[in-house]
């Protein structure tokens, strides 16, 4: 078997070494490469390490460069080494992380882990938590306690009733909420109708007198959802003002910091979460801004009983260990991967300290970026941001706002033909723009400069 090993971790560490010189996007579409590993189902096996050696390098050109230091699109971080090297064990260990007595290091580190992280993110010591595979099913697990307790409050069970006759929940949200927001709705049976846009400034920021207007106007059980960052502009709502109206109208608050959360770690820009300790409930990402791998997202929640209530359960051949953290009470999985683990290695490798120097070296570079891109022939700035996030567009003079908006999908679609960085556009308000999101932990000045570079190049073809 160590001939398999060998040629698994030959491939992975020359895939990881030559980071800094492959493209960053994938050089092949899916149709393109379904036809490199299609064929009839083998009749016979082959040697293991043939089979890895073949996957390895028939996949090369269809993957994604989002662990490089030049990789902008979305917000894709990559893996510090601890935490890459943790999800290594992770798989050849194999532990079935639903219960205590399945896997016991699992649900020991889990615990840890999640104490960590509710001290990183300086959140209730109190509050219970959840690794879920990402911030859709962090949304998924805070919201199901959210439809709990305010349904509770006004009598109704609805882990024993259901929906069916149950008082409408209003949710009270901006239109720059994010999707996964309105899918857990979705799933949660409250639907889409349920959600009530309360508006909003230029930024996209929900007004505090907005939001009073729209709670002392209805009575009914009511959910706040307001954003850490929003993917965009990286806009963080007034968590200072909005929380305690909805506090004084009963009302659950939950915040998408899918990635903004974690401004909370920074002395620099922990003036962007003031407040945002009192809501009840948060969901974030590890492998966006802590730079761990894919899948990792967290649900906090500031009413463990709510959280229990909604997502435990029980049967007869479970078997519980006392005084232990039984994950399978605060998940929706029965089979889950140790995915706390490579959050226990990131932060033992990076401390706090570490990570809020992430938090503020990205932020630079982000800036970094945006401002150099504002200053070439073409570039136009359209959000600046105190994070991580933000966004440009580009232009010719004396062309339309239609055309300007191809012209920045060319521009951008060559950058990323380039292979030397890669960035996804994004509608604001209107109008077409390139998004700037800068999450790895590799990034540094030198390929900000490269990045520059590249558009600088681009732009001198195009314009």
């Amino acid at each position: 078997m160590s001939d398999v090993y060998a040629e698994a971790y030959r491939q992975a560490r020359d895939w990881l070494d030559g980071l800094d010189t492959a493209p960053m996007g994938a050089r092949l579409s899916a149709p393109e490469l379904q036809g490199a590993f299609d064929g009839p189902l083998p009749r016979t096996g082959q040697p293991a390490d043939k089979v890895i050696r073949f996957l390895a390098e028939t996949a090369r050109p269809g993957l994604m460069g989002n662990a490089g230091a030049r990789f902008y699109g979305w917000v894709n971080g990559g893996a510090v080494p601890s935490s890459l090297g943790a999800d290594w064990l992770v798989s050849a260990w194999d532990q079935n992380a639903a219960l205590s007595t399945v896997s016991p290091v699992a649900s020991a580190i889990e615990a840890v882990a999640g104490k960590w992280m509710k001290a990183l993110l300086r959140l209730p010591e109190e509050a219970s938590f959840a690794f879920t595979t990402g911030c859709q099913m962090a949304h998924m697990t805070a919201l199901a306690a959210a439809r709990h307790a305010v349904l509770a409050d006004i009598g109704w069970d609805v882990e024993t009733d259901g929906l069916m006759g149950a008082p409408p929940i209003r949710v009270f949200t901006s239109r720059n909420r994010h999707g996964s927001v309105e899918r857990a709705l979705r799933y949660l049976g409250l639907g889409t109708n349920a959600l009530h846009p309360v508006a909003t400034d230029e930024m996209g920021r929900m007004r505090p007198e907005a939001l009073e207007a729209e709670m002392i106007a209805y009575q009914g059980p009511a959910i706040l959802a307001l954003n850490a960052g929003d993917l965009n502009v990286g806009a963080f709502d007034n968590f200072a003002d909005l929380i305690p109206i909805a506090k004084a109208h009963g009302a659950w608050v939950h915040v998408d910091g899918a990635f903004g959360l974690f401004a909370q770690t920074s002395k620099d820009k922990r003036h962007l979460t003031a407040g945002i300790e009192k809501a009840d409930s948060w969901a974030t990402d590890g492998h966006k801004w802590l730079n761990v791998p894919f899948d990792c997202g967290m649900a906090i929640i500031n009413n463990p009983d709510a959280h229990k209530a909604a997502m435990t359960l029980n049967a007869d051949y479970i078997t519980a260990t006392p005084d232990a953290r039984d994950p399978i009470d605060w998940n929706l999985e029965w089979s889950r991967r140790a995915r706390a683990i490579p959050v226990y290695a990131a932060l033992m490798e990076m401390g706090a300290e570490g990570v809020e120097a992430m938090i503020d070296r990205t932020s630079a570079h982000c800036r970094a970026l945006i401002e150099g891109i504002g200053a070439l022939p073409g570039g136009e700035i359209i959000a600046r941001s105190e994070i991580n996030q933000g966004l440009v567009r580009f232009v010719r003079a004396g062309t339309s706002e239609a055309e300007n908006d191809a012209f920045t999908e060319t521009v951008m679609q060559a950058v990323n033909a380039s292979g030397e960085a890669f960035f996804t556009g994004t509608l604001w308000q209107g109008r077409r723009c390139m998004r700037v999101s800068v999450v790895s932990w590799r990034t540094g000045t030198d390929d900000i400069a490269r990045s520059l570079g590249a558009i600088k190049q681009v732009l001198a073809e195009k314009l």
